[in-house]
């Protein structure tokens, strides 16, 4: 049995929630009980957003995840804000573009991944957010990196369906990240 209680956390507009709906939509593939609860500034572009993630074999009893076994930080703010808050011994993945600081916990392990130079560097200069979740695939194992393109396309509308490829791209590239 195993339960992931994850949280994503940045900025409005790097793809948060998208990020965690593409993780949610994932574990619903692999039968898990799964939920994802959004939450974002009235600013949206720019203001705050996280999104909580919980991916288990047993029911979910609330959506919310106040103390994270797994944390995305896509930004200082929320480095600052949510680092803490994690459990002891969580795995902490963090932009190392964005985020100047190392974590300052010993009891946690911390990844640093230079995601938004990586997705600059592919091309991809949005997808900061596939490339941690590759990286954040790889070394949780939280849901399987295999079809990892069934959660892309329910996330993924239609019309942009050319965007699947530089996605799926992303992702792999966190994944093959060594850092």
């Amino acid at each position: 049995m195993s339960t992931f209680n994850i949280l994503i956390a940045g900025f409005g507009g790097q793809g948060v929630l998208f990020a965690g709906k593409c993780l949610a939509y994932k574990g619903l593939t692999e039968d898990k009980q799964v939920s994802w609860l959004p939450s974002y500034g009235p600013e949206m572009r720019g203001g705050t957003a996280n999104c909580s993630v919980i991916l288990s074999d047993t029911p979910v009893g609330s959506p919310i995840v106040s103390n994270p076994d797994v944390l995305i930080a896509m930004n200082l703010p929320s480095l600052d804000k949510y680092e803490n808050a994690a459990v002891s011994g969580a795995k902490i993945f963090v932009d190392s573009t964005l985020i100047g600081r190392k974590v300052v916990r010993n009891d946690v392990d911390t990844y640093y991944i230079p995601a938004t130079k990586m997705a600059a560097d592919i091309g991809a200069p949005t997808l900061a957010n596939m490339i941690i979740i590759g990286k954040m695939i790889k070394e949780t194992g939280a849901v399987d990196f295999d079809n990892i393109e069934v959660g892309l396309k329910k996330v993924i509308p239609t019309r942009k369906a050319d965007m699947i490829d530089i996605n799926l791209k992303a992702l792999k590239a966190g994944y093959d990240f060594a850092g």
